[in-house]
């Protein structure tokens, strides 16, 4: 007997679950998929809009609508569907620098039955022919160039590494460029020494690594004469990262060799009102078999002060570093890095982090 009255129970409970669902307003699309077909990247953004029938006997109430991509941009009614009422989901694609098939999806949550329903965009994408602007986009008294910025990225210490920027006279004269404050370590000259009207040319650079003597990214900035004549704007950066060369290294130098190791490599001050400073020691032990050098160390903001104990750490011994972070003019989430280079060839560059809140003082 007992068992037909749990039974019972079980059935009404199913039968106002369902109930439940059924009163769910539910959205009915003509067409869950548009597709537009092959676009030209100069027509610029298109639109195309979902339109939906609320076959429920409720309201429907869209929560939410995302697209897979941030070259989708989707809009949406509102206001609540009424029962037998139409509604809309436009999505809006941009082709820019999207050359290519596309197939985006767009995301709704809504009080529905069910609660998410998918839509799907496709397409494909004519690539529109790049101007002169488009491949040389930095612009310099006439003369353009594919960045102001030129990087060698990595460069061992022992190195020396060229690297080519392009150029493009645009104006209907011959152009010559030359460089001033280039520093000992870098060798720059255009190609060819003239560049006749809107034509190509080259700068070309090579770095000396063993000339530089420092360690880490590092930067330099040279100014741009353009026939013979220099404007405040016209500045070429140039970058590198100076690694030291290990690779000569024998079997038993590398087993000789030094080895850094931190007992903590992330240090959060919690929370600071704007002005006030935190201290912290970060320590370091050599736990190769011979003498550690600490070649630099380097904060990503002027804001952190770094004062290594001894630059020299001998084999099992320990020192400190200590790092003082100074909030004064700073609001919100800190994330800052603390680059430490070594001798050590499996740890020649180690990051360290000071992280934290600053909150404004209070006002009595």
């Amino acid at each position: 007997m007992r068992f037909f009255y749990f039974l019972l129970i079980g059935l009404v409970l199913s039968s106002f679950g369902l109930s439940a669902q059924e009163t769910k307003p539910v959205m009915e699309f003509g067409s869950t998929i548009h597709d537009f077909g092959a676009i030209k990247e100069e027509t610029g953004k298109q639109v195309y809009s979902f339109e939906f029938v609320n076959k429920g006997t409720s309201p429907i109430v869209i929560q939410n609508v995302r697209s897979s991509c941030g070259c989708t941009s989707p809009d949406w009614s509102k206001a609540p569907v009424a029962p037998g009422q139409k509604g809309f989901i436009k999505a809006t694609f941009d082709p820019k620098n999207r050359p290519g098939p596309f197939n985006k999806s767009i995301t709704i949550t809504a009080n529905t039955n069910p609660s998410i329903s998918i839509l799907r965009i496709k397409g494909a994408v004519t690539a529109r022919v790049k101007t002169v602007q488009d491949s040389f986009p930095r612009l310099m008294s006439g003369l353009r160039m594919t960045s102001n910025h030129l990087p060698f990225t990595k460069v061992k210490n022992n190195e020396v590494k060229e690297a080519i920027l392009e150029v493009y006279n645009d104006t209907d004269s011959a152009m010559t460029v030359s460089f001033r404050r280039i520093p000992a370590h870098l060798n720059i000259k255009l190609v060819p020494e003239k560049i006749a009207p809107k034509t190509r040319g080259k700068i070309i650079a090579v770095y000396d690594a063993t000339k530089k003597n420092d360690w880490g990214f590092v930067t330099d900035y040279l100014d741009l004469l353009i026939n013979g004549t220099f404007e405040p704007r016209n500045r070429l950066t140039i970058s590198a990262d100076i690694t030291e060369n290990f690779d000569m290294w024998s079997k038993d130098e590398l087993s000789k060799a030094p080895k850094l190791e931190f007992e903590e490599k992330v240090f959060n001050f919690g929370e600071l009102a704007q002005g006030e400073k935190a201290e912290h020691i970060f320590l370091m032990k050599n736990t190769g078999k011979s003498d550690l050098l600490i070649r630099k160390t380097k904060a990503s903001c002027g804001c952190t002060a770094i004062s290594p104990q001894s630059k020299i750490i001998k084999a099992g011994e320990s020192t400190e570093l200590k790092v003082v972070f100074n909030s004064r003019g700073k609001r919100g989430r800190q994330n800052k890095r603390i680059t430490v280079i070594t001798n050590a060839p499996t740890t020649s560059t180690v990051d360290l982090r000071v992280m934290g809140n600053v909150i404004m003082p209070k006002v009595n």
